[in-house]
C-alpha cells in the first residue's frame, strides 16, 4: 500500500531538497520532514518597497481597477477567499487563487506550474484577459507619467522603468512575504510548550497516515507535482469537468500530466479557504476528508481527522512581525 512508505518517501525528498541547510541553520527537531521558515530573509530593501507599491498599483490593469493585491490580500492569508478570482470587468477566473505568502519557497508557480519563477509569474496576470487585461506597453505608458515612481526605478535599476524590472521588483517583494514563527516552527526549534497535546497528536497522525509524503519541507508542500485523485477518480465524483481540471496537462500535453497539480503549501492553511484548485472544499475538515478519500485511499476516524485539523492550525505564522493566528484557537 502506498501510505506504508510515506515517511520514507518524505525523508528521501527532504534529503534531496535540504542540501546543506541543516549545517547552515540548525533547529532542534532535525529528524522531522518539515523545517521552520528562516527568521532572517535578506533582500534589497529598496526593491522590496518598490515591489510593494507595484503589488498594490491598479495601473497594472487595463482599466485601473485590479491590482495584484486585489486577489492576493495580505490581510486574508494572501488569497481572496473566493472559489475563483474576479478580474477586470467582473470576469470570473477559472481557478482558485493560491496564496502569495511564502510563494518564494515554491519550486514553480501557478497550480499547473507553468511559471518557473516569481519573475515569470508576475507577467502572467498582467496579460491575462480575465485578470488584469493589459500589456507591458500600456503599463509602461501609464507608470511613466509618475515621476516619483520612475525615480524609484532609476534608483534600483540601471535601465530604469522596464517590464523586466517591474517583474523583478514584484518578485522581490513577494519573496519578502514569509511567515515565520508559526507555533509549529517554534516547536521544531525546541520550544516544547509551543503545541498542545492534541496538536502534537495531530502532527504524529499527519506523519503516520502519510500526509508528509507530499506536504513537507520548509513550505509544507509547494515542492512537487501530484495527481489529484491517486486513489480514486475525484473528477468523476465531483462532476462538471472544466479545462482547469486538466492541470499540468494544459502546459505539457503529456497524458501522464492529466489532473496533475503543484502540491499546495499548507502554511497558513487555516486562513486560505476555500481549498483545492476548484475551491470545492469550504473548510479544512472538508479538505482533509477529500485527501483521505482520493489521495490516501484509506479510512480514518473522525477523531483522527479532527486532530490533524488541529495540527494544521499550528502552521499559521507571522507576517512582518504580526501574528496571523486568530486569538481564539480551535
Amino acid at each position: 500500500m502506498p501510505w506504508l512508505d510515506a515517511e520514507k518517501i518524505a525523508a528521501a525528498v527532504l534529503a534531496a531538497t535540504l542540501g546543506g541547510f541543516v549545517a547552515g541553520q540548525a533547529w532542534a527537531q532535525v529528524d522531522e520532514p518539515i523545517r521552520p521558515i528562516p527568521l532572517d530573509v535578506r533582500l534589497d530593501a529598496r526593491k522590496v518597497a518598490l515591489g510593494d507599491r507595484l503589488f498594490h498599483d491598479k495601473r497594472l490593469s487595463g482599466d485601473d481597477t485590479i491590482a495584484c493585491a486585489s486577489c492576493h490580500s495580505l490581510d486574508r492569508g494572501g488569497v481572496d477567499g473566493r472559489v475563483s478570482a474576479i478580474g477586470i470587468g467582473g470576469a470570473v477566473g477559472p481557478i482558485n487563487v493560491p496564496t502569495v505568502l511564502n510563494s518564494g519557497y515554491n519550486f514553480r508557480q501557478f497550480w499547473d506550474g507553468r511559471a518557473g519563477s516569481l519573475e515569470e509569474q508576475a507577467a502572467g496576470p498582467v496579460h491575462n484577459p480575465k485578470e488584469m487585461g493589459s500589456n507591458w506597453p500600456q503599463v509602461i505608458e501609464k507608470l511613466g507619467r509618475d515621476k516619483a515612481l520612475v525615480a524609484a526605478f532609476e534608483e534600483s535599476y540601471r535601465d530604469g522603468l522596464q517590464p523586466r524590472n517591474i517583474q523583478d521588483a514584484i518578485a522581490v517583494f513577494e519573496r519578502s512575504l514569509t511567515t515565520p514563527n508559526a507555533r509549529f516552527d517554534k516547536y521544531l526549534r525546541g520550544d516544547k510548550t509551543a503545541l498542545r497535546s492534541d496538536e502534537l497528536q495531530g502532527w504524529q497522525l499527519f506523519k503516520s497516515y502519510g500526509c508528509v509524503a507530499c506536504h513537507q519541507g520548509v513550505n509544507v508542500g509547494g515542492n512537487m507535482f501530484q495527481v489529484f485523485g491517486v486513489m480514486g477518480d475525484y473528477f468523476a465524483g465531483r462532476g462538471q469537468p472544466t479545462a482547469a481540471d486538466m492541470g499540468r496537462y494544459n502546459v505539457t500535453h503529456n497524458e501522464a500530466d492529466r489532473h496533475m497539480f503543484k502540491v499546495p503549501s499548507l502554511r497558513n492553511v487555516a486562513l486560505t479557504a476555500p481549498y483545492f484548485h476548484d475551491g470545492s472544499a469550504r473548510t479544512l475538515e472538508d479538505a482533509v476528508d477529500t485527501m483521505f478519500r482520493y489521495q490516501l485511499g484509506r479510512p480514518a476516524s473522525q477523531q483522527d481527522k479532527a486532530l490533524i485539523v488541529k495540527f494544521l492550525h499550528t502552521l499559521t505564522g507571522e507576517l512582518r512581525g504580526r501574528s496571523l493566528e486568530p486569538r481564539i484557537q480551535p
